[in-house]
């Protein structure tokens, strides 16, 4: 029997065009080049914001993926099984180019095409852009072997999916298997073993504690060949159509990321090409490490789209004590808060995504993009997991209950920060390269000083973080890295800052700098200068 209508509760956000509600990423698209790839663009907002694709993305995580060791005469299968749900997600994502595009196609914009494309698919279903990422950064270190090249770059390009492990399949997906339980992300550590067999291949022994998505076609691994530390393919199927050894002991159970599989593997002479010269594992595979660094940025900044556009939309159709939740002045200003942290990290995410196209491979171009995107990976991705929590509150007890996606999303952010390095590593990283490469800080302050006379509090930041990277540059070894993070953080709020002061209206701008640069910011969200101008924020959500 019927004791009440339901009333005053937001109708369900689905059939709309991700990308058309989403002003900053427009313009950043526009702004880098990108505007011929719109149209398509579009086609993947409506897509990814139909009510069939979200419930398919609530299906792969309500079924995470199930492991099968051997089939039912006893023999060993090492298979995953995924949920239909996730399969369509992928396959739709690949049949837009979110994984390899701007190699298939590179012009000018291409990889702010792709990043856009990629995070609108991250936005709603977040645990398949883990092997759509790595195979699009799997692509440089191919190109190191023309042999190897020739055989699995078409399968790599193509935008074909076909989820069966067999031979003759015209495209792949790419996994990697890298950490070990002894080393970490310390992979100089790594134990696993690998023999010349003479063929031309080699056999590689030995366990990886992480191995992501387990049912890729190939995988790129690191094991000590007699030269040293050297980076491998492996299938998982052979040329002849037999399976390679590949022994998926267990599948993790993780926080998040519940619709990707990440397993524990064992090797046993197991069939690995050579990827580079011999000895150079971790040179074959940097350039792998900087794209999947920047996924991880695409991510998190993904992420906090979501958690924008959820919340806004909450708060936009529930009223509250006689008025839309929206037009309340403590909901609006942590609304407004949120859309900025959000609206720097879309900046961020799609000027290193330019700077990753093909026609910025100068010297100076190279060694900006180092260290920019070491820089946002640890920012960008360690202020997603406080920011998702924030618009998690602004729905109350929704946001806490599963039927609404910003559980998923609160659970989701942090494995952007600790997936291809954690805070520390990262932070360490940047004062490797400040020290190696004198001319990727020239080449950062030369970018940021763009902006330099656009606001007095940028300006004097400025000032103050070349100040800063000074002093830990002369510093003794443990007392810089004591200061790492200290001056990752205040590189990341130059960057960040600078962006939104070239490129974003006044009102976006001058809250932002204000609100992290200023006296007045605070640690939590909703704390904004007086007369910050918060409609005109909101209203490019």
């Amino acid at each position: 029997m019927a004791t009440h209508e339901v009333t005053n509760q937001p109708p369900p956000r689905v059939d709309v065009d991700e990308l058309a509600l989403n002003t900053p990423l427009v313009e950043g698209v526009r702004r880098h080049d990108a505007g011929w790839s719109l149209d398509h663009l579009h086609q993947v907002g409506r897509l990814v914001g139909s009510g069939g694709f979200q419930e398919d993305a609530a299906a792969a995580h309500r079924h995470p993926p199930v492991l099968r060791t051997h089939d039912r005469w006893g023999r060993r299968v090492d298979e995953v099984g995924y949920h239909p749900a996730y399969h369509r997600i992928i396959g739709d994502a690949l049949a837009h180019g979110a994984h390899t595009a701007a190699w298939a196609d590179p012009r000018p914009g291409a990889s702010v095409a792709r990043a856009a494309t990629f995070m609108m698919f991250a936005q709603v279903e977040p645990g398949h852009a883990c092997p759509v990422s790595m195979t699009h950064a799997a692509v440089p270190s191919l190109e190191l072997s023309p042999a190897l090249a020739e055989v699995w770059l078409p399968r790599t390009l193509s935008r074909d999916y076909d989820p069966r492990l067999g031979a003759g399949k015209t495209s792949a997906v790419f996994g990697m298997a890298m950490t070990e339980k002894q080393g970490g992300s310390d992979v100089r550590a790594n134990t696993t073993r690998a023999v010349d067999a003479g063929d031309g291949t080699h056999r590689l022994t030995g366990h990886k504690w992480f191995c992501s998505a387990p049912m890729s076609d190939a995988f790129l691994v690191l094991a000590q060949a007699d030269e040293g530390l050297t980076c491998f393919l492996v299938p998982r199927v052979l040329e002849d159509g037999t399976r390679n050894t590949f022994r998926i002991q267990r599948l993790k159970d993780k926080l998040g990321n519940r619709s990707n599989a990440s397993a524990e593997i064992e090797l046993e002479g197991t069939v690995g090409h050579l990827v580079g010269e011999p000895g150079r594992g971790v040179r074959s595979i940097i350039e792998m490490v900087a794209r999947t660094r920047l996924d991880c940025v695409l991510g998190s900044a993904a992420g906090m789209r979501q958690s924008v556009a959820e919340a806004l939309w909450h708060a936009r159709h529930r009223s509250a004590f006689g008025a839309a939740l929206v037009d309340q002045p403590a909901m609006t200003a942590v609304l407004a808060d949120l859309a900025l942290e959000s609206e720097a990290a879309t900046a961020t995410a799609l000027m290193l995504a330019r700077a990753h196209d093909d026609d910025h491979d100068d010297e100076d171009d190279v060694a900006l993009r180092r260290l920019a995107t070491a820089v946002a990976k640890y920012w960008v991705c360690k202020r997603g997991p406080g920011h998702a929590y924030e618009a998690m509150e602004c729905l109350g007890g929704n946001g806490y209950v599963e039927e609404f996606p910003l559980a998923m999303r609160y659970r989701e952010q942090p494995v952007m920060a600790i997936w291809e390095g954690s805070g520390n590593v990262i932070a360490l990283d940047v004062l490797r390269t400040l020290a190696r490469e004198p001319r990727a800080l020239k080449a950062f302050e030369a970018e940021v000083g763009l902006a330099r006379g656009g606001h007095p509090l940028l300006d004097e930041h400025l000032r103050r973080s070349g100040e800063l990277a000074a002093q830990v540059a002369a510093a003794p070894p443990a007392e810089a890295a004591g200061r790492a993070r200290e001056l990752v953080a205040a590189l990341a709020l130059a960057l960040q800052a600078s962006l939104l002061v070239r490129f974003a209206p006044d009102p976006v701008a001058d809250a932002f700098v204000a609100s992290r640069l200023g006296p007045a910011g605070d640690h939590l969200y909703g704390v904004l200068p007086r007369r910050t101008d918060t409609a005109a924020i909101l209203r490019r959500h």
